[in-house]
């Protein structure tokens, strides 16, 4: 039959206490005999003892000293209150004898002597009784420090069995179980645990062995499926236009497609399992790409001769929440690149194109309305004004897709010097003073004039804060006010318009400065939604940083910063 561990251990604790329980009990015993014999030993005896020696001392003053007399009958009345041993009962009657004799008024020599002879025979007496209780006692004393060096042995030596041996019995199966379950871990599955041991920890061992068979049997039954499923994947992979590399969660290759293979003139099986920064050491286009850039442009490439654009997709990979690789995607946009490079030199072309007859057209409409060919009535007049309105909004529109094709081309030409922040405010604000005043709007500028000089191209930052006021007029009330402010922050100085109209919803702010983004509901219909998106070029290109706050119903604050 088994025995639980639970058992094991109550029997071994309760042996220990069984043997503790006895030293104590035998220990006490032999405490309390040695106790009662000593006790013994300092009283009666020893009384007796006392009481021959004051007779002894009384009987040598009797002839000179009553009180001797009476000395010595109260000590002999003791004595005879004290008989312990054989043979002291019929000394002190002899002596009780003698000294009524005395006490009759007998006091000679003979008397005294037979007297002194029987205090000596009591005393004699009780001085062979003490030291044979001494001996006696010695003898206990003897027998409780063996019995309790026995005992005590014994107890030592269970103990340090038990001590020596039970934790070992314990951690032994823990260890070896705690081994198979990091094997197990490891997928080892072939890993055993054998135990004789007919508790329960060899229900554990069996259980754990029955675990890792099936674990055995499960990945060797799914093994073939596994393979063909990775061989699928893989040719999936490879039959890829786009170049795709895996790597683990420590950087290390995990596979490379032929499309990749060919771009980065790599090797599959020549990289598979190393380190990809060490393989890029010695690979400028892999050491680019592991580069992550967010703001970074497609990247070109000469393949097979030819000019070709990637743009480069990083993809992290997560298992139950846990990163175990990324998938590196370079796609071939060059079809797209040339679309885009094609829409770019044809929007210059119209632009440039068009803003010669439309200076024209300008030109006609202040002639006419100089009068110079002779006089306008009312409808010819709104009709001249209708032409110069739509005139400027084609004139400014086609200034901005002149800005973007030159944004977009890399083309922006920036002269940077040293321009006082209120020189930029100035000319900004002298260009919509007629646009404000229409409105009645007042333009409430603060803008110290010892503020330091910021290193920036006048032209451009002027169209950024004079785009900033247009639109700020636009949706700002009749009657209402606007706010230019400059001040110092960090090592530069912070530009920043703000108006009290109806704002921007939270959710438009991220993309309030993309390109041709306008915002849903807006008062300017033909907008081109170009203006802010060419404000954050013109500003990033300076070295600048471009930012917008709101709050829907309460107005708005754009603002830049340029380095001093």
């Amino acid at each position: 039959m088994a025995i639980s561990i639970k058992s094991k251990i109550a029997a071994g604790i309760g042996l220990l206490f069984a043997l503790l329980l006895t030293v104590s009990i035998v220990a006490i015993l032999f405490i309390n005999l040695l106790s009662s014999k000593t006790e013994n030993l300092l009283s009666a005896n020893y009384n007796t003892i006392r009481y021959c020696s004051e007779m002894s001392d009384a009987l040598d003053e009797i002839d000179s000293s009553k009180a001797a007399l009476i000395k010595f009958e109260t000590n002999l009345k003791a004595q005879e209150n004290n008989i312990t041993e054989p043979g002291e009962g019929a000394a002190t009657e002899e002596l009780r004898y003698y000294f009524e004799k005395v006490k009759k008024g007998n006091h000679s020599t003979a008397l005294f002597h037979s007297i002194n002879k029987q205090i000596y025979q009591i005393y004699l007496l009780n001085q062979k009784a003490l030291e044979q209780k001494n001996i006696n006692a010695l003898k206990t004393a003897g027998n409780a420090r063996l019995w309790l060096t026995i005992l005590t042995t014994l107890l030592v030596l269970i103990s340090f069995s038990l001590v020596l041996n039970f934790p070992g019995y314990i951690a032994n199966p823990v260890r070896l179980l705690t081994e198979g379950i990091k094997e197990i871990a490891q997928k080892n599955y072939g890993k055993r645990i054998y135990l004789d041991n007919k508790d329960e920890f060899g229900e554990m061992a069996d259980a754990f062995n029955l675990m890792a068979k099936k674990l055995y049997e499960y990945e060797h039954s799914n093994l073939s499926k596994l393979l063909f499923e990775k061989k699928r994947v893989e040719t999936i992979i490879n039959q890829m236009e786009d170049a795709v590399i895996g790597v683990d969660a420590n950087n290390k290759i995990l596979f490379i497609n032929h499309k990749a293979e060919g771009l980065f003139n790599l090797k599959e099986a020549e990289i598979t399992g190393k380190y990809a920064p060490d393989v890029a050491l010695h690979n400028d286009l892999l050491r680019t790409v592991l580069q992550k850039d967010a703001k970074r442009p497609p990247l070109k490439i000469i393949v097979e001769g030819k000019e070709s654009y990637f743009s480069v997709d990083y993809r992290t990979v997560f298992s139950e929440g846990t990163n175990i690789g990324e998938v590196l995607t370079l796609k071939d946009i060059t079809s797209f690149k040339e679309l885009d490079i094609s829409k770019t030199n044809l929007l210059a072309t119209i632009s440039h194109e068009l803003k010669t007859p439309i200076s024209s057209i300008k030109m006609s409409t202040k002639l006419i309305n100089d009068m110079r060919i002779g006089a306008l009535n009312g409808e010819q007049k709104e009709l001249i004004n209708n032409i110069d309105e739509d005139a400027d909004r084609l004139l400014r529109i086609t200034g901005e897709l002149l800005n973007m094709t030159q944004i977009e081309t890399g083309n922006i030409q920036l002269k940077l010097q040293k321009v006082p922040p209120k020189q930029i405010v100035d000319d900004a604000v002298r260009a919509v003073q007629v646009q404000a005043e229409q409105k009645n709007i007042k333009l409430q500028v603060d803008c110290p004039e010892n503020l330091a000089p910021v290193n920036a191209d006048a032209d451009k930052t002027s169209m950024v804060l004079i785009n900033f006021l247009t639109n700020a007029i636009k949706y700002t009330p009749e009657q209402g006010q606007i706010m230019i402010k400059t001040q110092p922050q960090n090592n530069g100085i912070r530009f920043s318009v703000q108006d009290f109209g109806r704002g921007i919803e939270e959710k438009y702010l991220s993309r309030i400065f993309d390109r041709y983004f306008k915002v849903p509901g807006g008062i300017e219909k033909s907008s081109t939604g170009l203006g802010l998106a060419i404000s954050k070029e013109f500003i990033d290109a300076q070295g600048g940083q471009i930012e917008v706050a709101s709050e829907y119903g309460k107005g708005s604050t754009f603002s830049f910063l340029l380095p001093v």
